[in-house]
């Protein structure tokens, strides 16, 4: 395994974690006894298989069911002062109630203290407010912190830049948990600012949410040869040096292992991404135009600004995506969940739009009269049945 400095930390955190979202039986607390024995032994073997490899941390949330209660069955069975342990608790409008959930996760993992703690989903300008605002949740997670009862504070977050921002500038978090990768780079300036306060960067998901790489299209397969599109993103990824670890959500022991194949190239990471990402990046000009790929993203509005709450920005990235590296599963996953998600995932798809409204909205975008009929292709390309998230499955 490979570790680097989780910012002010000063954690020593291997580049991968050990992500709890996958293993757990239900997305639902459930009484003790309704715990399958063969899938909690498939969980702690798949908790011991992250420690035999030298990935400490294990990550999770109250938000992930049982998660919390089984991982709290194997963790203080493991040498406690070489884990890394997160848990995550969802801000609320009463801090009491942020207060009690906290408690109901220590109490399942049947721990002392988290080395991480996390604000999770910081996703709209409401729920920051809530966190930051006095006597908010985060003065709340600060007196645990003085309590002993976590060591290290930050968030995760969907929410969009200027959200993201607006909580790294506060100055209060150690680290985030945030969304970056090949398919979708429009927080690299949030991980700048991140760097520059000293944050651990957490990258979420870059298996799932970064294009479903265990279900590669034959065409990303051949445009990444001799890697895997997933060993592919990892490295790609770990290249950036602000960039400190990457989930890996396992379901099974053997999820870890093309991860830690890859690390074979960790030392060359940077040449060995630079080819494959020209040919990626090559395919997408060739299919849909220089100007198209290098500019189709510049001075969108925001799902928040737009008629009906339109995400024209996620339905145009996914679009892309599927147009030139045939991401179609990728992004009927993703087209399918907006407006079904909540702030997970906001914003409208292109089921219903006025064109001529929406090209008014972007009077003076070099693609404004282009853009309404991708949006109604994206819809026809994409659209399938509602998808839901994990959680409300």
């Amino acid at each position: 395994m490979k570790y680097r400095r989780f910012g002010r930390t000063e954690l020593q955190m291997p580049v991968f974690t050990c992500g709890g979202m996958r293993y757990q039986h239900k997305w639902s607390d459930v009484e003790p006894a309704e715990i399958p024995t063969d899938n909690q032994q498939n969980l702690e073997a798949t908790i011991h298989r992250a420690f035999e490899l030298g990935i400490n941390h294990i990550e999770t949330a109250r938000g992930y069911g049982t998660s919390e209660m089984q991982l709290g069955w194997v963790l203080p069975k493991l040498p406690r002062e070489k884990l890394i342990v997160q848990t995550k608790v969802s801000p609320a409008a009463d801090p009491k109630d942020f207060l009690a959930t906290f408690e109901r996760s220590m109490r399942y993992l049947q721990l002392d203290y988290v080395d991480l703690f996390s604000i999770h989903g910081i996703n709209t300008a409401e729920l920051l407010e809530w966190t930051i605002r006095e006597g908010g949740c985060l003065e709340a997670a600060q007196q645990l912190q003085r309590d002993g009862r976590v060591k290290h504070i930050g968030f995760s977050t969907h929410g969009t830049p200027a959200v993201i921002n607006e909580a790294i500038n506060t100055g209060e978090f150690d680290y985030v948990n945030l969304h970056w990768y090949f398919v979708n780079d429009f927080n690299w300036p949030c991980i700048e600012n991140a760097r520059d306060y000293d944050m651990g960067i957490f990258i979420i998901s870059p298996n799932d949410k970064g294009g479903k790489l265990y279900a590669p299209p034959p065409k990303l397969e051949r445009l990444c040869a001799p890697l895997s599109p997933m060993a592919f993103n990892n490295l790609y990824c770990l290249s950036r040096p602000d960039v400190h670890t990457l989930s890996i959500g396992a379901a099974r022991p053997g999820d870890f292992d093309e991860h830690i194949q890859s690390l074979e190239y960790y030392d060359l990471a940077g040449e060995v991404v630079a080819p494959i990402e020209a040919r990626l990046r090559e395919e997408m000009v060739n299919t849909l135009g220089h100007d198209w790929v290098n500019h189709w993203h510049e001075d969108l509005p925001e799902w928040t600004e737009t008629p009906n709450q339109l995400n024209i920005l996620e339905i145009l990235r996914l679009w892309t995506l599927a147009k030139s590296l045939d991401l179609v599963e990728f992004g009927k996953m993703r087209y399918n969940l907006l407006g079904n998600g909540g702030h997970w995932f906001p914003g409208t798809n292109a089921a219903s739009f006025d064109a001529a409204q929406i090209r008014q909205m972007l009077d003076g975008h070099p693609f404004a009269d282009r853009i309404p009929g991708i949006l109604a292709e994206a819809h026809e390309l994409l659209a399938d049945k509602e998808v839901k998230r994990l959680s409300q499955s």
